[in-house]
């Protein structure tokens, strides 16, 4: 298999998971249980969490090890804070709705309820899409059939938490919208920023080679940042503390077999 097709299969999985996640609104009469929701939610969090750990940071600390030395952190450590400030500024500048708690953020708008979840899920969707980007932009640059691999295990452990993900905007947008047709495009919508994004982020990691172990770690930290502001709250660990926390240590397992199988 070409590595512009490992490429081009790395970005449509991180879509068409979404909008497999998306299509439960047709199966599900009701809106899944608190238990089942913190539970997929749980996953997508452990799945991000392993991401960030072995794909995206741990690369980034062994790709600056030869420029830094001994301060090979630094570069991760930095940009793992950019990450999280940028998602900040966005939830700033964008108004939006999180899921879970229908907490309003951002700037007073006239939008409606069913825009301000689409918009919530869509912002930090694109950290996702740049971790991909980034990972096949560097295999690209190594020219190494195993840092494509390594690469497309990102992308199918990134598209295995975007199925829930798909779903939790779905299933509670067919509340809103009444309609699961709607529902079913606002989260198939919502997964179309993720290869978009992935294509920015190969372009900047692919031309850009200094900065590669910056990029990586800067879509490591904005992707924690989603986990730590989205993810656990929208869980509600503390009123299913078992089921979120199973699905979390799930999840990361899941991530770390892809890792260190594929990688």
């Amino acid at each position: 298999m070409s590595d512009t097709l490992l490429t081009i299969i790395g970005f449509s999985i991180i879509f068409l998971m979404t909008t497999l996640g998306s299509s439960l609104v047709f199966f599900f009469r009701k809106d899944i249980t608190p238990n089942v929701n913190s539970f997929l939610l749980g996953i997508a969090g452990g799945i991000m969490v392993a991401a960030s750990i072995w794909s995206l940071i741990m690369p980034s600390i062994a790709m600056a090890e030869e420029t830094f030395g001994n301060l090979a952190w630094l570069p991760a450590a930095v940009s793992i804070i950019l990450g999280g400030l940028v998602l900040a500024l966005l939830d700033k500048v964008v108004p939006h709705m999180h899921n879970g708690t229908h907490q309003e953020e951002g700037p007073k708008s006239h939008f409606s309820k069913s825009m301000k979840l689409f918009f919530a899920v869509t912002l930090h969707n694109i950290p996702e899409g740049l971790a991909v980007g980034f990972a096949f932009g560097a295999a690209a640059v190594a020219g190494e059939s195993a840092a494509y691999i390594s690469a497309l295990g990102l992308a199918i452990g990134i598209g295995i938490q975007n199925f829930p993900e798909g779903a939790a905007i779905s299933l509670p947008m067919r509340q809103v919208t009444n309609s699961r047709c709607k529902a079913f495009l606002f989260g198939m919508g919502s997964g179309i920023v993720e290869p978009l994004s992935a294509i920015v982020g190969f372009f900047l990691a692919s031309h850009l080679i200094v900065l590669q172990p910056w990029l990586l770690a800067f879509s490591a930290g904005a992707m924690l940042f989603v986990v730590a502001e989205d993810l656990i709250p929208d869980a509600n660990i503390s009123e299913n503390p078992h089921t979120g926390t199973w699905g979390f240590m799930i999840g990361f397992i899941i991530m770390m077999i892809l890792d260190v199988a594929l990688g």
